[in-house]
């Protein structure tokens, strides 16, 4: 099984595109900070995004920069 979720705030506005064959797609990162003990500085890990069809669409037309999101999908390397 290979499924993550993620919530965080958008690193950047969502860069929406459309292939020759006319699908969006969409490439973003999400920017998540980690729990840091008490009075230590927290870290912030970010993770590159893409999405596809109908779900670019909606991140180019309603999300920008600094957008609280949570996100479900696969995790690929």
């Amino acid at each position: 099984m290979n499924k993550i979720i993620l919530m965080g705030n958008l690193a950047k506005d969502p860069d929406v595109r459309y292939t020759q064959s006319g699908k969006a797609f969409m490439r973003t990162s999400i920017a998540i900070n980690r729990f840091a003990k008490k009075g230590e500085k927290p870290e912030t890990d970010f993770f590159n995004l893409v999405a596809w069809e109908k779900t670019a669409e909606f991140f180019g037309r309603y999300l920008n920069k600094g957008s609280k999101v949570l996100i479900e999908g696969r995790l690929q390397n």
